[in-house]
């Protein structure tokens, strides 16, 4: 549960930052970001994955980069779906999405699977030892 929630904060703080840096992309309360962590959590987790196989030959024919146009897609979904989140325009959802996805890749790489943090210590003579 734990790491649903810090997941969600992540993804907050992803379109958080992309209202500020992106034009277009606009939040008109911490409530609208709250829900729209949440609508794009969700909206990730079951419509983007029967997405993805559906447009798998897209994916192939561009080498990735309509994968993309996917997320740009799931974001302004999430904006259609959450009062006080909108996302207006291609570019704004295309710029939205890259900025969502670097943060949330960027943070999620400090945590591990469950929500933990992830600690390496490094010892004299050996080599990084992980732990939770």
């Amino acid at each position: 549960m734990i790491g649903l929630i810090i997941r969600t904060v992540i993804t907050g703080l992803g379109i958080w930052l992309a209202t500020y840096i992106v034009p277009g992309v606009t939040a008109s309360s911490t409530e609208a970001l709250i829900w729209a962590a949440i609508a794009l959590g969700l909206i990730n987790a079951f419509v983007r994955p029967v997405l993805v196989i559906l447009t798998l030959p897209f994916t192939v024919l561009t080498l990735g980069v309509f994968l993309l146009i996917l997320n740009a897609g799931m974001l302004n979904l999430a904006g259609w779906f959450v009062d006080g989140f909108d996302v207006v325009g291609f570019w704004s959802s295309v710029f939205g999405a890259i900025i969502v996805s670097l943060v949330s890749g960027l943070c999620s790489s400090f945590i591990g699977p469950k929500g933990s943090y992830k600690v390496m210590i490094v010892k004299s003579g050996r080599g990084p030892l992980e732990m939770d």
